[in-house]
């Protein structure tokens, strides 16, 4: 019996060394595959590096690309289009001005009441709109009708409450958010549709014009006093608020820039002559590209898998389209790395919401995990490790927007430097109250990029310049700027912009 005793205590011993072993073995490799993600982690916040070093090169390629786009057709990725808008609003507008704003499934018909003074917008009023599908495929007489209706059932609401007369001339401003070939302040061709719209007898057309058609078959006495983008009309309603409003940044979805240039800089239109002396120049800054961009192989897979690739390559780093995406992509590579995760769907989450969530348990990053991309039970410090991700991703786009509208202020003088002269930098160290328009949702709406934003510029700046630039936020460019620009060129028979 004693032996036996003793055998089986032996047996038992080892037993409960394999299991001890298999407990450590477990631990062991949790710790490594943990180790695995962590390096996932390091790697992401190495390649989104973006030190005041960087930022400052990325400043100076945004000059430097700003001033190739002007000086010739196609040499910049800065398009760098004129929009022919030399006479910004000054708040001396006084009446009753409309817009239509176009960019999408949705229009917007705007009625807005200035009272003479600056920041005297007495009264708006919004219509919204689905536009039928048929319409977005079928024939340009059918979609402008359909909108011209729309516009004549809203003008007739305000004849019946206010007694102004239905053949009363109206004065309008068009919102239309696609490629255009802009051909004065009041016309434009169609170059491409987007965003569903494939109206294939309608590209190559004067877009002003298939509108004011519609229009007189309506009855209606309308004047399509300027045809504007949403970067543009923001710029036109912070001009209205503040004349050293100089330039206007849309970062949302998609993400552009607009500002004034000195007439005499556009080199690419020798012989421009306007009033003012300057034009708003429409940047389409999403295509802009430079080496000191801090490209990670997130952004080259997300770039190769979107439907344009090698194209608006600064967007999918900066705009809220492509940050939630990117976001998915090193979670998936970290699920690859270790099961932390498990299978994670193809959906984007939404980053903001993970980012800024101060629950102590991150209770709606689980939310979004479990919801968005399929990822239960996950413990806490993965939902950090997430929340961490987002912070890299949002931190890097912040800033590299700063270092974008930085860009703008050098080459204009306003950053301290004195701008750019013949692609050279001029030294000068006055400096001037430079206001920037901002709108969009992620920057209004996203708290902690907003201060990567902001933080960003008075880095670049220094504190003594970032003193004199103001970011100010701004609402509706597209819809009540666009009725402003309409204001501020209704009382002109002929273009101020003339080419000799």
């Amino acid at each position: 019996m004693g032996r036996a005793a003793a055998a089986a205590a032996v047996l038992a011993a080892a037993a409960a060394c394999a299991v001890a072993g298999v407990a450590v073995g477990r631990r062991v490799s949790s710790r490594r595959k943990w180790g695995r993600v962590i390096d996932v982690l390091k790697e992401l916040e190495e390649g989104c590096d973006t030190p005041v070093g960087r930022l400052k090169q990325v400043v100076d390629a945004v000059a430097v690309e700003m001033h190739a786009g002007l000086a010739s057709e196609g040499g910049s990725k800065l398009r760098m289009l004129l929009t022919f808008v030399d006479n910004l609003p000054s708040g001396r507008e006084k009446g009753t001005f409309y817009a239509l704003d176009l960019g999408g499934t949705y229009f917007r018909v705007l009625r807005v009441q200035l009272g003479g003074q600056r920041s005297s917008i007495l009264s708006h009023d919004v219509e919204r709109q689905p536009i039928p599908e048929h319409l977005m495929t079928g024939r340009t007489k059918d979609l402008f009708d359909f909108i011209a209706s729309v516009f004549k059932q809203f003008v007739e609401r305000e004849e019946s409450g206010s007694g102004y007369p239905l053949d009363r001339r109206r004065d309008l401003g068009f919102t239309f958010s696609f490629p255009v070939k802009q051909t004065s302040v009041s016309s434009g061709i169609l170059m491409k549709w987007t965003k569903g719209f494939a109206i294939e007898d309608m590209v190559g057309k004067e877009v002003v014009a298939c509108l004011q058609e519609a229009f007189t078959r309506n009855g209606l006495d309308v004047r399509v006093a300027a045809l504007v983008n949403d970067t543009v009309g923001t710029l036109a309603l912070g001009h209205y608020h503040d004349a050293d409003t100089v330039a206007a940044v849309i970062i949302g979805t998609g993400t552009n820039a607009c500002y004034v240039e000195r007439t005499d800089a556009i080199i690419k239109c020798q012989g421009l002559l306007t009033t003012s002396g300057g034009m708003v120049v429409n940047m389409e800054w999403g295509n802009f590209w430079s080496s000191h961009l801090p490209r990670t192989s997130y952004d080259v897979d997300l770039d190769a898998d979107s439907p344009n690739p090698n194209d608006q390559g600064f967007e999918k780093m900066i705009s809220g389209m492509y940050l939630g995406e990117i976001v998915r992509r090193v979670i998936l590579r970290m699920t690859l790395e270790s099961d932390i995760f498990g299978p994670v769907s193809s959906k984007t989450p939404l980053m903001a919401a993970m980012h800024e969530d101060d629950s102590p348990d991150l209770t709606e990053v689980e939310r979004i995990l479990r919801d968005i991309l399929e990822v239960r039970d996950v413990p806490l410090k993965v939902r950090k490790l997430a929340v961490n991700v987002c912070d890299v991703v949002t931190r890097r786009a912040a800033r590299l927007a700063a270092a974008g509208i930085v860009g703008i202020l050098k080459k204009i003088g306003r950053d301290g430097s004195g701008g750019i002269v013949s692609g050279r930098s001029r030294p000068d160290t006055r400096m001037r109250r430079t206001v920037v328009a901002i709108e969009g949702g992620l920057y209004t709406n996203y708290g902690m990029f907003r201060e990567y934003l902001n933080e960003a510029v008075v880095e670049i700046l220094g504190e003594e310049v970032a003193q004199h630039v103001i970011l100010r936020e701004t609402e509706d460019g597209s819809g009540i700027g666009a009725a402003l620009l309409a204001a501020s060129n209704s009382s002109r028979n002929v273009d101020t912009v003339q080419m000799l």
